[in-house]
C-alpha cells in the first residue's frame, strides 16, 4: 500500500491557526495514549478504538466549523469530541463509567455524546451515523438555521446500503451536509482494495450527484483547506463529501491481534505522522519554536492527568437510576 498521497505539502494557514491545529492534534494524541494504561488498568472496559495516526482529519475539519453546525462520530470517536470541546475530563469520566461523564457513563467509549457541543455521537453501529447526520441536515434545512452537519465515517462503511441512501436522500433533497470519509484503508482487518470495488469512495459518491474531493488526511493544512471550501458549499445546500486519506498506527481496537498487515506498513506511514510532521514544518516556518512546544507538551499532560483525576473520583449511577431515561415520559413526572 502506497503512502504517498499528496506530491507537495499544501500551504500552511495563518499563523495562529497554524500553531492552533498542532496544539489540537497534540492534545488528541496525548488523550488517545493515555487511554491505553488505563485500559491495561481496566479502568476503560468493553471496546476501545484510538485514533493515533489519523489526528489531522477531525482537527483539520472541526476547526473549520461554527458552534451551529452539528457532528456524528464513529466509534473512533473520542478524537472528533475533544475537538469539538468536549472536555477532556467529561470525556475520560464517561469512559470511566462514571455519571460525570458526558453521557452519564452510561455511553461509554463508543457512544460518547454532548447537546451542548451539539456532538450527537459516537455510534458502534457501521455506517450508522450517515442516516442520523442527513436528518440533521434535514432539520438545519428545514428550520433555516444555517447549520451544517458534519458526519464523519471510515472507508468500511461505503459498502453499507446507508451510505447510499444518505447521500441519495442529501442529493435529492438538496441537504447541507459534509460527509468526511476517514479513509484508513482498513475496514477493520480487510483492505480496501479487496473490499470496495469500482473506482474509489469520491466516485460512489459522484453516482448520486454528490460532489466529492480526495485529499491528503496526514497533512493538517490540507485537510482544513479542503474542508473550509467544501463547508462553505454545503452551507449553499450543495452536499460534499471528502475523502481523508489517512492511517491508524495502533490496531483497530485493544482486542486485534493486527495480523492482517505488515509491521514495515505500518512504519512507512508513522514516518508521516500527522503531528511529527506539521511540527518540523511550523518550527522550519518560525511559527513555533522548540521551547513553545515543550511548554504546550507540560499543560497538555497536565490537562489529560487532571481529566485521569477526575474520572477517577467520578461516582457510578446509584441502582435506583437504573431505568431512568429509558422513556422519556419518566422526566415529565
Amino acid at each position: 500500500m502506497s503512502t504517498d498521497s499528496s506530491a507537495s505539502q499544501s500551504p500552511l494557514p495563518p499563523a495562529e491557526i497554524s500553531r492552533d491545529l498542532l496544539r489540537q492534534m497534540l492534545r488528541v494524541r496525548r488523550f488517545e495514549e493515555e487511554c491505553v494504561p488505563q485500559y491495561q488498568a481496566g479502568k476503560i472496559r468493553g471496546f476501545l478504538h484510538l485514533y493515533v495516526g489519523e489526528e489531522a482529519v477531525a482537527v483539520g475539519v472541526i476547526s473549520q466549523l461554527q458552534l451551529k453546525d452539528a457532528v456524528v462520530g464513529t466509534y473512533r470517536e473520542h478524537g472528533h469530541a475533544l475537538v469539538r470541546g468536549v472536555s477532556a475530563r467529561a470525556i475520560m469520566a464517561e469512559m470511566f463509567g462514571k455519571q460525570e461523564g458526558c453521557a452519564r457513563g452510561r455511553g461509554g467509549s463508543m457512544h460518547l455524546f454532548d447537546a451542548a457541543t451539539r456532538f450527537y455521537g459516537g455510534n458502534a453501529i457501521v455506517g450508522g451515523g450517515l442516516p442520523l447526520a442527513v436528518g440533521l441536515a434535514l432539520a438545519e434545512k428545514e428550520l433555516q438555521r444555517g447549520g451544517v452537519a458534519v458526519c464523519f465515517f471510515g472507508e468500511g462503511a461505503v459498502a453499507e446500503g446507508a451510505f447510499h441512501e444518505s447521500l441519495n436522500l442529501a442529493s435529492l433533497w438538496k441537504l447541507p451536509v459534509l460527509f468526511v470519509c476517514e479513509n484508513n484503508h482498513y475496514a477493520m482487518g480487510t483492505p480496501e482494495r479487496i473490499e470496495l470495488a469500482g473506482q474509489g469512495v469520491c466516485a460512489k459518491a459522484e453516482v448520486h450527484g454528490v460532489r466529492a474531493r480526495s485529499v491528503d488526511g496526514m497533512d493538517v493544512a490540507a485537510v482544513w483547506q479542503a474542508a473550509g471550501a467544501a463547508l462553505a458549499e454545503a452551507r449553499s445546500g450543495q452536499p460534499v463529501l471528502l475523502e481523508c486519506n489517512t492511517y491508524r498506527f495502533r490496531a483497530h481496537s485493544m482486542f486485534d491481534a493486527e495480523l492482517y498487515r505488515e509491521r514495515s506498513e505500518v512504519q512507512a506511514w508513522e514516518r508521516r505522522d500527522p503531528v511529527a510532521c506539521f511540527l518540523a514544518r511550523l518550527e522550519s516556518a518560525g511559527v513555533v519554536k522548540k521551547s513553545e512546544w515543550e511548554v504546550w507538551q507540560q499543560e497538555v499532560n497536565a490537562e489529560i492527568a487532571a481529566a485521569v483525576a477526575y474520572a477517577d473520583a467520578g461516582t457510578e449511577e446509584p441502582a435506583a437510576d437504573l431505568l431512568r431515561f429509558v422513556y422519556a415520559e419518566e422526566e415529565a413526572r
